[in-house]
């Protein structure tokens, strides 16, 4: 899957099916948070926003519409893709009507849920998943490709996801926790600010050919600047 990375919460109490998804998207880079209950996925709508958030609907302490509810009571921006074991149109209406933005039913193909995902993402903002040039830098989320001046460049996926966040949010500061809330989920526990230290270090190394910097703010975090 290409595009931006996203944080996704994924609600889904089938261990096998929720290990094949984490699995599918973790591997370009994306957080996912998998919440097997109800009431984990509520803890986790309380305390993070999610780009996409991927809810079943049966569930052994409730349903995912709950989940859904909670989203939307909260007017959070995230994009909902329910899961249903029922083809029955009713079911798949009810979603719909309830906010949820698609659906897709059991049993499916992961590369299905991978392009329902990604159409979310472009429709939720327009701009995303274009090529982005800034002063000499030719960045393709896309096609997962920098260029410095013409010139390839290689990126780790870690350094990738990070060159990405801050062209999203060039010229703006961004907090070092923001910043490690987009590259890493909850099971990441040993992951800390101090990672994020580190991969910014890499990522200043490999821009320094560039007319492009990255400005530390003490207490602030980082932002991606022209380099005058």
């Amino acid at each position: 899957m290409k595009g931006e990375r996203m944080r996704i919460l994924l609600l889904e109490d089938a261990t096998d099916v929720a290990e094949a998804i984490v699995a599918a998207f973790a591997r370009r880079g994306d957080a996912v948070d998998h919440a097997a209950t109800l009431a984990d996925a509520l803890d986790c709508i309380a305390v993070q926003d999610y780009d996409i958030a991927i809810l079943d609907i049966g569930l052994p302490d409730g349903s995912g519409r709950d989940a859904l509810a909670a989203l939307r009571s909260a007017r959070k921006p995230t994009s909902v893709l329910m899961l249903t074991a029922s083809g029955g149109i009713d079911e798949r209406i009810s979603a719909l009507d309830r906010g949820a933005d698609d659906y897709l039913v059991k049993p499916f193909d992961l590369r299905e849920l991978e392009a329902r995902v990604r159409a979310l993402m472009r429709r939720s903002t327009p701009d995303r998943g274009g090529r982005i040039e800034f002063q000499d830098l030719v960045f393709d989320p896309a096609g997962c490709t920098l260029e410095i001046g013409g010139e390839p460049v290689s990126l780790t996926r870690r350094e990738f996801s990070l060159l990405e966040i801050m062209l999203s949010n060039r010229g703006r500061v961004i907090a070092k926790e923001q910043i490690l809330e987009r590259m890493y989920s909850f099971e990441d526990e040993q992951v800390g600010v101090n990672t994020v230290e580190l991969y910014v270090a890499r990522l200043r190394r490999k821009l320094e050919p560039s007319r492009v910097a990255i400005r530390t703010l003490r207490g602030l975090g980082y932002q991606l600047v022209a380099d005058a």
